[in-house]
């Protein structure tokens, strides 16, 4: 188990790794491989030095046309398990906007979701490194019992930080897409987009938010998401969201503690 840089020197340079005695090649992740070119070529080099007689696997949140390509690449004449939309778009989990008209008007939506809501835990995404750090230290000022994982993180830091948050030693964790994948907390039951996922094209993106909302409603349980809204671009981003995944996302009065409430438990 490894990341293809390391796989690769593994195999090809330090030849730690006999590729050809390998009986199953799997890739998880595959629509990120995609997107960073490097990983995919490194990928494609590690495939050539199997044998034959090697099961490949790939596991995708998405398969475009792009992923289909890539993937028709690693493996040919592959059997094809996929999720239709409406499955993926994880039924057990309501879905919901809040608009704000400032950067303090998200922040003070924010607190009064964490003070009205019976929270098991929950988890809060940031477009960015400086954002995340910003609202972290804005809630720590008011008293909230607040972890923070962003890229500038040591892999030591992060797992201190993911022990404490599993133990309930912090009720909310601010992170970045780092903690949008393969982070199963299973007290989790709100996940809050502070920011909407973006692309570098800053358009939406439905794969990571897909991903980030993932993060509650696990094994079964019900789960809560709920993207702030501070403009009409992001409303229409909540739009797009909509007719992609073909799920409503209502609106919540933020200021309304009944009408958040009656949003949670209709």
């Amino acid at each position: 188990m490894g990341t293809a840089g390391t796989m690769l020197d593994w195999v090809l340079k330090k030849k730690v790794i006999d590729a050809k005695k390998i009986k199953m090649f799997v890739l998880d992740e595959a629509d990120v491989m995609i997107d960073q070119q490097g990983q995919q070529d490194q990928t494609i080099r590690i495939q050539r030095q199997l044998s034959k007689e090697c099961q490949m696997v790939l596991f995708s949140a998405t398969y475009n046309e792009e992923v289909m390509k890539f993937a028709s690449m690693v493996i040919p004449d592959p059997v094809i398990m996929r999720l239709k939309r409406n499955e993926e778009s994880l039924d057990n989990i309501k879905q919901f906007y809040v608009a704000c008209t400032s950067e303090e008007a998200k922040f003070d939506a924010l607190c009064n979701l964490y003070g009205v809501i019976s929270i098991g835990q929950a988890m809060v995404f940031c477009h960015t490194k400086k954002s995340a750090g910003w609202l972290a230290g804005k809630m720590h000022q008011e008293g909230h019992a607040v972890a923070l994982i962003t890229g500038e993180s040591t892999i030591e830091q992060r797992i201190a930080v993911l022990n404490r948050y599993r133990e309930g030693k912090e009720k909310l964790l601010i992170t970045t897409n780092l903690c949008a994948r393969g982070i199963d907390v299973e007290q989790v039951t709100v996940v809050v987009n502070y920011d909407i996922p973006m692309d570098v094209h800053r358009q939406v993106d439905f794969e990571t938010y897909l991903h980030r909302i993932g993060r509650t409603g696990r094994f079964g349980r019900s789960g809560l998401a709920i993207n702030f809204v501070d403009g009409r671009r992001t409303m229409e981003m909540v739009k797009k969201i909509e007719e992609h995944f073909g799920r409503k996302i209502s609106k919540m009065e933020i200021d309304d503690p009944d009408s958040i409430e009656q949003a949670v438990a209709s």
